[in-house]
């Protein structure tokens, strides 16, 4: 189990917010915490830790008033921290290029392959082509319904009829190195992980997951490695003292390199 660090990025600002709460309508969104640093400070300080593998999300659509400002801040990351970043947010096959130039080690693409409630074979063919299966992420963000998780797209305003199952996985897997994988439902919540979620993905583990959504301490950490059978990586948000939560940044790089035996104190 690795940290993946994050830039969640929305209306220009490096922000923590409740994922459910996200409206593109009004650019709305419950705040956690508004940075009054910019992205590059936050990629600086990943890259000065070694950390790969951190993803930066742009949270306006192409269409946003906000989405220039917010592209502008990805860019920043993106520059400060070349090859040691992943990102998404409106990644398409004719736009990937231009992010991959930027300095991103992979684009994250949900919408675009998910499109109108499906797997897009065609999309999903044509970003391959673009990017290479080595360099691309598929975001399989899910909230549950019923008994299932379902992958939601729109910056997880949209259902679709995509259920997270092997099978499923199996499939994607030969398009993407890796997936990353929002409890949308538990975003930004701090309130604990998804863990039915958890055992789901890490039974599967044949490729690289991250999981986020929910940390709130280390003893979610534990039940994370427990329940992915330490196959997940993890990303820690809003939890995260620079995001304004509780958990002490060094703390959980300690906690990890110590591959779960650090105690919290």
């Amino acid at each position: 189990m690795e940290f993946r660090p994050c830039i969640d990025i929305h209306n220009g600002k490096v922000k923590q917010i409740v994922g459910s709460s996200l409206k593109d309508e009004g650019n709305r969104a419950e705040e956690n915490y508004v940075s009054a640093k910019d992205s590059a400070f936050y990629a600086n300080l990943y890259r000065k830790d070694g950390l790969k593998g951190g993803h930066v999300i742009m949270l306006n659509p192409a269409g946003s008033e906000y989405y220039e400002l917010t592209k502008r801040q990805a860019l920043l990351a993106l520059a400060a921290y070349p090859g040691g970043l992943q990102i998404g947010g409106g990644i398409h096959a004719e736009n990937a290029e231009e992010f991959l130039t930027a300095g991103a080690s992979h684009v994250i693409v949900t919408s675009y392959v998910f499109s109108n409630g499906r797997v897009n074979y065609k999309n999903l063919e044509k970003l391959k082509r673009t990017t290479g299966r080595e360099r691309l992420v598929l975001d399989l963000s899910c909230r549950k319904r019923g008994e299932d998780y379902y992958i939601v797209t729109d910056r997880w305003q949209k259902f679709t009829e995509e259920k997270i199952t092997y099978s499923l996985l199996d499939y994607l897997m030969e398009y993407a190195d890796e997936f990353l994988v929002h409890a949308a439902d538990v975003e930004g919540k701090t309130s604990g992980i998804e863990k039915e979620l958890a055992k789901l993905l890490g039974s599967w583990g044949k490729i690289p997951i991250t999981y986020a959504g929910g940390v709130g301490g280390f003893a979610d950490l534990k039940i994370l490695k427990e329940a992915g059978q330490n196959r997940l990586n993890v990303t820690i948000g809003s939890a995260l003292d620079f995001f304004g939560g509780s958990m002490e940044y060094q703390k959980v790089l300690a906690y990890m390199s110590n591959a779960g035996r650090f105690e919290e104190q």
